[in-house]
Formats: C-alpha cells, sequence, structure tokens
C-alpha cells in the first residue's frame, strides 16, 4: 500500500430517492440494500487491498457520524471529518484535502462516493491505479467516465477531447466540456452524438492541485476553509467548522470547479458501475426472475403474471397480480408504490413530506 495514497469517502447527503426506506437519521448508504454488507461497507471493503485504512478519510454530517464509527471501526477516530451542515461536494472535497495536507502535503487523494455499485472490483482498483498514475504527471484532476447506455437526466455528461496520453493500454483524454443533469432531449442528443460520458463523481489528483483549483474557481469558499485550517486534527475542529459553515454557500465539484478548469482529463471505466440514485437504478443491477421481477433484501414475493417489478418488502409477504413495470416497497410506518421509470419523482413526495411537517416519515 502507498502511504501516500488516501481516500475520501464522501459520506453525506440523504438519499431522498431511496425514501421510504432511506432516511434522514439512516440514508442510503448505510443500509443494507444491494446486499448484506451496508453500502459504505462495500465501498471500504472495495478500496482495502489498495489503500491503509489509516489513509481513509469519511466526511460525514453529525447526525450519521455514530453509525459511520460503528460501520467502520479500522477508520481512526480523527479520519471521520464531521461537516457540521451539508453544504453539497465542494466544502466536502476541500475540507478533506486541508485535513489530508496536514499529514502529507504532497499525498495524492481519490475522492469517492460512498454509495456506488461496482461490479467487477478488481477493475474498478485497475482504473484507479491509472488515474493515479496520470494524477502524478502534473497538475490535474482525473475524473473516471462512464460509457452512457441510456439517455439519463440524472447524470452529468463530460465532453471527450483529445488524448493526453496512453497508461497501461488506457487512453487518457481532456475533458472538453461538462453538462450538468441535461433534460431528456438533451440527454437524447448527447446520446446520439457520441462522444460524451456519464460524470462518475470520483476524482483523483493531488492534494494541492485539489486546492490551488478551489482557490482559482472557489475563491470565497477557499478562504473560508483555509481560515479552519489550523484548527483540524485538533479539539477545536468542531467549533472551527460551524463558524465557516455557517457562511458557506452550498456548491457542487461539479459546477464550482469541474465546469470551469482546464487541467480535467478522463479515464474511461467499464467496471458495471451504477450510482444506485434511485429505485429504477437498483432494479437495473439486481438478477431478475423470468419474468423479470427483482427482489431487494430479504423479502418474499409472489408473483401471478407479474412482470418487470421491483419489490423491497423484509417484513411481509408481497403478492402481485396481473401487473406491470411497478416499483414496490414496504417498511414499518410507509408503503411507496410507483411506476418503474418514475422513481426520481420520490424526492418530489420527500419535498411534500417537509412541506406537510411529516417529520416522522423523514
Amino acid at each position: 500500500m502507498n502511504n501516500t495514497l488516501h481516500a475520501v469517502i464522501m459520506a453525506g447527503g440523504r438519499g431522498a430517492r431511496f425514501w421510504p426506506r432511506s432516511r434522514e437519521k439512516m440514508p442510503k448508504h448505510l443500509l443494507d440494500i444491494i446486499s448484506e454488507e451496508t453500502i459504505l461497507r462495500e465501498t471500504l471493503n472495495r478500496i482495502s487491498p489498495i489503500i491503509s485504512p489509516d489513509n481513509v478519510l469519511i466526511v460525514t454530517g453529525l447526525n450519521h457520524a455514530e453509525e459511520v464509527r460503528k460501520q467502520a471501526p479500522e477508520i481512526p477516530p480523527e479520519n471521520i471529518i464531521i461537516e457540521p451542515m451539508g453544504k453539497n461536494t465542494a466544502p466536502c472535497i476541500g475540507l478533506a484535502a486541508l485535513h489530508i495536507k496536514k499529514k502529507s502535503a504532497d499525498g495524492l487523494m481519490m475522492v469517492l462516493p460512498a454509495d456506488h455499485f461496482i461490479a467487477d472490483e478488481k477493475e474498478f482498483r485497475r482504473i484507479l491505479a491509472i488515474a493515479g498514475e496520470a494524477a502524478r504527471r502534473d497538475e490535474y484532476i482525473i475524473t473516471v467516465g462512464i460509457k452512457p447506455t441510456w439517455p439519463a437526466t440524472g447524470y452529468g455528461y463530460l465532453e471527450l477531447g483529445e488524448k493526453e496520453f496512453t497508461i497501461k493500454n488506457e487512453d487518457v483524454h481532456h475533458v472538453l466540456s461538462v453538462r450538468e443533469k441535461p433534460g431528456a432531449t438533451e440527454a437524447e442528443n448527447l446520446l446520439r452524438h457520441g462522444g460524451f460520458f456519464w460524470n462518475s463523481g470520483i476524482f483523483v489528483g493531488k492534494v494541492s492541485t485539489f486546492l490551488k483549483a478551489i482557490a482559482r474557481w472557489l475563491p470565497d469558499l477557499y478562504s473560508a476553509l483555509a481560515s479552519a485550517e489550523a484548527a483540524l486534527r485538533t479539539k477545536r475542529e468542531g467549533a472551527a467548522l460551524k463558524r465557516v459553515y455557517a457562511s458557506v454557500t452550498p456548491v457542487s465539484f461539479d459546477y464550482g470547479v469541474l465546469e470551469k478548469a482546464g487541467n480535467i482529463l478522463l479515464v474511461k471505466g467499464d467496471f458495471g458501475w451504477s450510482d444506485v440514485g434511485s429505485w429504477d437504478a437498483l432494479w437495473d443491477i439486481l438478477p431478475k426472475d423470468e419474468m423479470g421481477n427483482a427482489v431487494a433484501g430479504d423479502s418474499i414475493f409472489l408473483g401471478r403474471d407479474a412482470r418487470n417489478c421491483l419489490i423491497h418488502s423484509p417484513r411481509k409477504l408481497v403478492a402481485l397480480a396481473g401487473v406491470k413495470d411497478l416499483i414496490v416497497v414496504d417498511t414499518k410506518d410507509a408503503l411507496l408504490i410507483c411506476k418503474r421509470g418514475a422513481s426520481e419523482e420520490v424526492r418530489h413526495i420527500v419535498d411534500l413530506l417537509e412541506e406537510k411537517k411529516f417529520k416522522d416519515y423523514l
């Protein structure tokens, strides 16, 4: 394992599209939706062959810190970074970079979401190694692009530019442009055009490169985070971050840096990737029966002429007859039924619950 290589696992967010299973106190990445392991645990297991636990940082929120510590006992307590409030991915990445700078100013950091599905973990690690080698060559931030298979509107798109170099038979290209979550018509046009890849949300670069990029493109954010740098990894960190985050404007790394910077490179990833961002995405990756039905978790399902449905009901039997393309999710206090293909709308149900102040269901 390389002592200069660090992983930053972004374990924030609420997973609203996975309601009613995902809740504020126990969001998607802390649940065992895909397998017997939680999604966070699977993420940690996936990188354990290449990165020491001492060099893994998990950025999470105050409400989830205790559960993260429970699920990741091998990670040093000081490497569980607690944001006082969620302000999107740019503050998260900048804060983690400052933490690593204190340990290894010349280190390399790999930024990984906590809630992704990877089918071929060996190939995933191979692509990460190539991205790491590319990042060490110069002041580059490397992203992993996924070849799109349908005109998704929930992903960002990266336009492939000229090849910069080849590493171990993998071409590494410049990113010409970033199209953040296009509408349906634009997504269809991008797919038809070719040369566009889904943005996986995986970033690799030197710690110094990340910090320089944030300082240039998000100077107010950099100044705010830098004002707390002396307190990091001390008893004063919590209070310092609470003060800083109160003034920080929420911004994603994609919008704040990726869309503007000219030093973004892309390596293609073909390892069975999904961001598992919705119940529809879960249906895509789960095994199906002869009628196209998928069962998530420890659920019991009986079907009579039921086709292409997703069922998640660990507490009671679900029986479906004469229906197709449904998503059925049952929990102890809520039941979701929606048409498959419409699960992106679940987040609006969460918005409605907030509006009506149904806090017990959030």
